[in-house]
């Protein structure tokens, strides 16, 4: 039987390593993405769907995508509002990247010219188009 081909990531998820890390993604498996509280990245998280591919990205310290996860909940209140206004998504740990993707190195890919991550850098939850995920997925595995 032939290998499924691995789904390309659709958004990005930017976290603080320090506050929640890669290896803490990994040793929990299945963890809230909550926390969010700006509306658009809110939009986001509501339009993720389970099975969907996520870079998971280090900003602050590492500014660089450190691994992939997949969407294992679609959007349900977030535990860590006590307003009820806020969602949040579950991510579930699928592989690290082979080679991290630093944000130098995706500002110098001319390929990557418009992604996200660099119009809207303040967002920390957004989608990333097919083309620009199959660059950062190429740069990602060397």
């Amino acid at each position: 039987m032939a290998a499924r081909p691995k789904k390309t990531p659709a958004w990005l998820v930017k976290s603080e390593p320090d506050a929640f890390s890669w290896d803490q993604q990994v040793a929990n498996g299945v963890e809230p993405w909550s926390g969010v509280r700006n509306h658009q990245a809110q939009a986001f998280l509501k339009a993720m769907k389970k099975g969907d591919r996520v870079f998971f990205y280090h900003s602050n310290i590492g500014k660089e995508i450190v691994g992939i996860v997949e969407v294992a909940r679609e959007a349900y209140p977030d535990p860590t509002d006590e307003t009820g206004r806020w969602i949040c998504v579950d991510m579930k740990a699928i592989e690290p990247v082979k080679h991290a993707v630093t944000l130098a190195a995706i500002k110098a890919e001319p390929r990557l010219e418009g992604i996200s991550l660099i119009r809207q850098s303040r967002l920390s939850v957004m989608p990333i188009a097919p083309g620009h995920a199959a660059i950062l997925l190429e740069m990602a595995r060397g």
